[in-house]
């Protein structure tokens, strides 16, 4: 998978650098022949994080025109190529973005900077879609407490953004939402609140107020009022966050019943954990209260069960099915619930027979 590289083979004045870290490299992937390390440990962490997925990509990326073709056959070759090199960022951002879903923050970074790199060379060195990079490369360092790295990151990308005249709302929504977890993970909490309620308000201003990109604003300014002690504002925000999710999810399995299909997968991996971490943790909260409230409880339960389903875990939407089941018993005002929680369990065991 790799060779020593000769110095002798290099043109005049080029020196390879490693993929990570920039430094002479000294190992070269056998592959592709276009990826360099500066040692094995890099190789290795490189190879698990995104290049075994992109090396063949790389291959046809790197392969030129072929010698005295027509100019328009060039032209064509380029265009092709250009197209490669968008799969390529893409593939990167949603790799970097399943890790960090993951929590696995080591194996983001490299997967993150090949992002950041090919963004760079398809769009410039100052284009705003750099920003997603720098926020995924900053959340990275947040997980693993390089938090002055993170500060670097989220400046370029504050630093973008200024420099981009009606910037969406999308990207000051996720600027502010990871500028919060850096503050936040500073234990300045007045300014983490801010920066959260400003990516509510853009994040509102471009899905909507009660949609599921907005509720995890309010599910990251709850974890900040219980670290000030401050258990009921939190209480209040996660009955908000729950809420949203769940009227989400119903209406996803509504559209699923009516059309009488099988559900696709209507959540792509990172989303579908995401979401799992936040409502289980929303759960914990529930049952771990002075005065829990089973009807909530029920709720989460029958939001994970769908959550699953839609992502065709059957064993898993069984599991909190079963658990919403026990959870609803003895409550009288919830029969359209009680309703969808059968319908639920009837479908989810259906596909395991």
């Amino acid at each position: 998978m790799s060779a020593t590289i000769n110095p002798l083979a290099n043109p005049k004045g080029v020196k390879k650098l490693c993929e990570l870290c920039q430094k002479p490299a000294k190992l070269q992937c056998t592959k592709c022949l276009v990826t360099f390390y500066c040692n094995s440990d890099h190789q290795h962490a490189d190879w698990a994080s995104i290049h075994e997925k992109v090396c063949p990509l790389l291959v046809s990326i790197h392969t030129p025109a072929p010698f005295g073709t027509l100019e328009s056959d060039r032209e064509h070759h380029h265009k092709e190529t250009l197209k490669k090199q968008k799969h390529l960022v893409e593939m990167a951002h949603l790799e970097s973005q399943r890790w960090v879903s993951k929590k696995r923050f080591q194996d983001v970074l490299p997967a993150a900077l090949l992002f950041l790199r090919w963004a760079m060379r398809l769009y410039g060195s100052c284009a705003v879609e750099l920003v997603p990079a720098y926020l995924l490369l900053a959340q990275a360092n947040i997980g693993l407490g390089s938090l002055s790295q993170a500060h670097e990151y989220l400046s370029k990308a504050e630093w973008t953004v200024m420099k981009t005249p009606g910037c969406s709302h999308t990207v000051l929504h996720q600027l502010h939402r990871t500028l919060g977890r850096l503050h936040a993970a500073m234990g300045k909490y007045t300014s983490a609140l801010t920066h959260f309620a400003n990516d509510v308000y853009y994040a509102s201003e471009m899905f909507g107020l009660g949609s599921t990109v907005t509720s995890g604003g309010y599910f990251l300014m709850a974890d900040v009022f219980l670290k000030q002690n401050k258990p009921d504002i939190a209480h209040s925000l996660y009955t908000e966050v729950a809420n949203s999710w769940h009227t989400h999810l119903c209406k996803l399995m509504d559209g699923i019943s009516q059309s009488g299909t099988h559900p696709e997968k209507c959540f792509d991996e990172a989303q579908c954990v995401e979401a799992d971490q936040m409502l289980g943790c929303i759960l914990e909260f529930e049952e771990q209260c002075v005065k829990p409230r089973p009807d909530q409880s029920a709720m989460l339960a029958h939001s994970l069960a769908m959550l699953w389903l839609l992502c065709n875990n059957y064993t898993k939407a069984l599991e909190y099915g079963k658990k919403a089941e026990v959870l609803i018993q003895g409550l009288s005002e919830q029969n359209r619930l009680r309703e969808s929680i059968h319908n639920l369990l009837q479908h989810a065991g259906k596909q395991l027979e």
